[in-house]
């Protein structure tokens, strides 16, 4: 079962000076791998002249490696995105990116400042950073006749649910998402409730 977890509120920008080096965490919310992809190609281009722009993300549920990435972009292996994405799986959040964009300033820092820097700029943004809770949810569709749609609103708002779409027709077919938590107790007291009639039909995605 899919547990809750907490991702990034709003997006966040810290920059700090290290050496003559600008280093600049940003911090966003990007729920899927394009997202988080997309959103590392838009700061290349609103920074299209800093040295380096090196990236981590964890684009899904915190435990899920299957969704992890990152970059050094130039910078030694090892040094920046590594960091990056260590700092991030430290925290425990999902559906979130982070971009250190580097302005070098003449002055090497050796492999242990950069992973310093990097990983520790992202750190400092992390401890700032608003955050909110996901609830997983299931997506369902629920097939009636109108005679039952009195128990299915009632379990809708009993268990909130969210209506995703609704389509009335000679039958009444209904999307609706649940909690991941309670999804086997709805389809349990929805069929109980009209007689076997109607149960819960899974949708993929």
């Amino acid at each position: 079962m899919a547990a809750a977890y907490s991702i990034p509120a709003a997006p966040l920008e810290l920059s700090e000076e290290i050496k003559k080096s600008r280093f600049i965490t940003l911090i966003a919310h990007t729920p899927t791998v394009e997202a988080a992809k997309g959103w590392v190609n838009e700061i290349k281009r609103q920074h299209p002249t800093a040295r380096h722009h090196c990236w981590a993300f964890v684009a899904g549920a915190p435990q899920d490696s299957q969704v992890y990435g990152f970059s050094d972009d130039g910078e030694p292996s090892g040094t920046a995105g590594k960091p990056i994405l260590a700092q991030l799986m430290g925290s425990g959040l999902g559906e979130i990116c982070a971009v250190v964009v580097r302005y070098y300033g003449g002055i090497q820092l050796g492999t242990g400042g950069l992973v310093k820097a990097y990983g520790g700029g992202v750190g400092a943004a992390l401890k700032q950073l608003v955050t909110e809770l996901k609830v997983p949810r299931t997506p369902s569709s629920i097939h009636c006749d109108y005679g039952d749609m009195g128990v299915v609103e009632s379990l809708i708002s009993s268990h909130n649910g969210e209506l995703l779409a609704a389509d009335y027709g000679q039958q009444v077919t209904l999307q609706v998402a649940w909690e991941s938590a309670v999804w086997a107790r709805v389809d349990r007291e929805l069929t109980d409730r009209t007689h076997g009639r109607v149960s819960l039909q899974p949708l993929d995605g």
